[in-house]
C-alpha cells in the first residue's frame, strides 16, 4: 500500500497531471457536443442533453467533495492539487446544463426565461443553485484569495453547502414528474455522505482549537 501511495502521489504531482484531470473532466461534455453537432443524442436531443449534463453536474460535485476524504483516508494530499480543477469542471457543466435550457428548452428568449424561473420551483432552486455556484467559482483563484483574505474566503465558501442542498432539491423536484428516484436517493445519499464527513473534520478541527 505504501508503494502504491507513494506512485500515486507521484503521478498527481506529475506536470502533466493537470492537463489529464482538465481532459477527464471535459470529455463527457465534449462527447455530448460532438452528439448534439452530429444529431447522436437520440430522438429528442434537447432533453438528452439537457438531462445529461445535469447528471454530469452532479457527479462532478460528488468528485469535488471526494478529494478531502479520500486524501485522509489513502494520504495522499497531492489530491488537493487538483480539487480546484474538479471544481470548475463543476461549474464548466452547471454553466452547459443552464445554456442547453436556456437555449434549447426556452429559445434564449430572456423574458420568458424569468417568467419560468419564477413559475417553475425546480428551476428557481437551480438557478439559486448556480448564482452561488457561479459565486465560488469566481473566487476560487489565489488573486481572488488574496484579495477577499483567507477567512472571509473561506465564510464564502462554505455556500458549497448550500449548493448541494439546491442541486439535490432541484433533482428531485425534476425526477418527481416522472417518478424516478433511484439516482435522487444514490447521489443525495453520497453527498449527503461528504457533507457529514465535511463537519465532523470541521468539528474537530474547532474542538482541538479549544483544548
Amino acid at each position: 500500500m505504501p508503494a502504491v501511495r507513494m506512485v500515486l502521489q507521484r503521478l498527481l504531482l506529475h506536470p502533466w497531471a493537470k492537463g489529464w484531470v482538465v481532459l477527464l473532466c471535459a470529455s463527457p461534455g465534449a462527447y455530448l457536443v460532438y452528439g448534439a453537432f452530429t444529431e447522436s443524442l437520440g430522438v429528442n436531443p434537447a432533453e438528452t442533453l439537457i438531462r445529461q449534463t445535469g447528471d454530469l453536474t452532479i457527479r462532478a460535485l460528488c468528485y469535488v467533495l471526494m478529494v478531502t476524504p479520500l486524501k485522509d483516508l489513502f494520504k495522499i494530499p497531492a489530491l488537493l492539487r487538483h480539487r480546484r480543477t474538479l471544481g470548475l469542471a463543476v461549474l464548466a457543466y452547471a454553466s452547459l446544463h443552464l445554456l442547453s435550457y436556456a437555449w434549447l428548452d426556452m429559445g434564449l428568449e430572456l423574458e420568458d426565461i424569468l417568467a419560468d424561473v419564477f413559475k417553475r420551483p425546480f428551476i428557481f432552486v437551480g438557478m439559486a443553485g448556480f448564482v452561488f455556484l457561479a459565486a465560488l467559482g469566481a473566487t476560487s483563484f489565489n488573486a481572488a484569495i488574496k484579495a477577499m483574505g483567507p477567512k472571509r474566503w473561506k465564510t464564502l465558501h462554505q455556500a458549497v453547502y448550500v449548493v448541494v442542498a439546491l442541486a439535490v432539491l432541484h433533482f428531485y423536484w425534476m425526477r418527481a414528474g416522472k417518478h424516478r428516484f433511484d439516482d435522487v436517493i444514490f447521489y443525495g445519499g453520497i453527498l449527503a455522505l461528504l457533507l457529514l464527513y465535511r463537519m465532523v473534520q470541521a468539528l474537530r478541527y474547532r474542538m482541538s482549537r479549544l483544548s
